[in-house]
């Protein structure tokens, strides 16, 4: 198709979907009929597809900036000023938005797990071959003598205060995520050192634990909570890369559209990365402290893998193909 047809086809619908935003910016969602906040929903889906599609095929610049600023004064009527409140509106974030983000961020997701695991390795091999390197690796203050399990050693608090444990766990996780996403204002340098210092944490610990005996109780203590811990935190480190993305990479945008663009995905990645910490939480105040055998503790981690895994790849996927069909209708 070309540009002159794409627009000759698609004008009408652009047309009709400015006239709908601007009686929302006038007077709010609550000034549109009925049929006018479904007809928004339906043209938004249409003018991002029409967007994506302008995009590809390198339509003129200035078509394609008036496209994405139709989009995103849409959006903020569509989804911030949405007239679904409530518990619908959060069903449908960790529904479809949040697992929809994930995998159209997976590249970045897996660039940050990829740099995370790479240092954890290296850490691994060079403080169980040569321990001494353990002081290299990691601050003096997290190296001591090692003669009980990380479980006894981590744990060892009155059950009856679990409720206080998970409430400063999930703090200081929350604030480890925020600021590996607020790492991307600084270009992500301080998101990849984030990422791969924690790392190396997590590896060199595992190393030392490993090098006392207790290796195999180490990543059964951390396997319930640790996965979905890490896997939060990983995605906290792509969001602030993918706005750092923005100012770096912003392709065929100008700097601040791609700024604004990515920044709106990367709210998305951050809101859901606080749920998921605070699940983490809650299974490391109340399930990791429990006496349960290391099969166990391995086999509770291996379950919420796995129930990532469906979340993260299936979740929201029909309901995007029922709107790709209308788009293309």
């Amino acid at each position: 198709m070309t540009q002159r047809s794409f627009v000759e086809r698609r004008q009408a619908g652009w047309s009709q979907l400015e006239a709908i935003v601007a009686i929302a910016e006038r007077r709010g969602l609550r000034g549109l009929e009925a049929e006018q906040v479904a007809e928004l929903g339906r043209l938004y889906r249409w003018v991002t597809s029409d967007l994506a599609y302008a995009e590809g095929h390198r339509f003129d610049p200035a078509l394609r900036a008036y496209l994405n600023r139709l989009t995103a004064r849409s959006h903020a009527y569509v989804y911030g000023g949405t007239v679904e409140r409530g518990r619908a509106r959060v069903a449908r974030f960790f529904a479809e938005t949040f697992p929809a983000e994930v995998r159209n961020s997976r590249g970045y997701i897996l660039a940050c797990a990829a740099l995370f695991s790479l240092a954890a390795v290296v850490a691994y091999y060079l403080v169980t071959v040569k321990p001494i390197d353990a002081f290299a690796i990691l601050p003096a203050e997290l190296i001591q003598p090692i003669h009980k399990s990380l479980h006894d050693s981590n744990f060892a608090f009155n059950r009856d205060y679990a409720a206080t444990v998970s409430s400063e766990i999930m703090t200081n996780n929350i604030k480890l995520a925020v600021l590996a996403f607020a790492g991307g204002m600084t270009l992500g340098i301080a998101t990849l050192y984030l990422l791969f210092f924690n790392g190396l944490y997590l590896g060199g610990t595992g190393a030392l634990y490993a090098n006392a005996g207790f290796g195999y109780d180490f990543f059964a203590t951390i396997a319930p909570h640790g996965v979905i811990e890490l896997t939060a935190i990983t995605i906290a480190s792509a969001a602030g890369i993918l706005m750092a993305a923005g100012v770096i990479a912003p392709g065929r945008l100008r700097r601040i559209d791609a700024l604004q663009r990515n920044s709106r995905r990367a709210g998305v990645l951050i809101v859901g990365v606080c749920a998921m910490l605070v699940v983490a939480g809650t299974i490391e105040g109340f399930y990791s402290p429990q006496r349960f055998p290391a099969a166990a503790r391995i086999g509770m981690g291996a379950l919420t893998a796995v129930a990532m895994t469906w979340y993260f790849g299936f979740c929201g996927r029909r309901r995007l193909a029922t709107d790709s069909q209308t788009n293309l209708g």
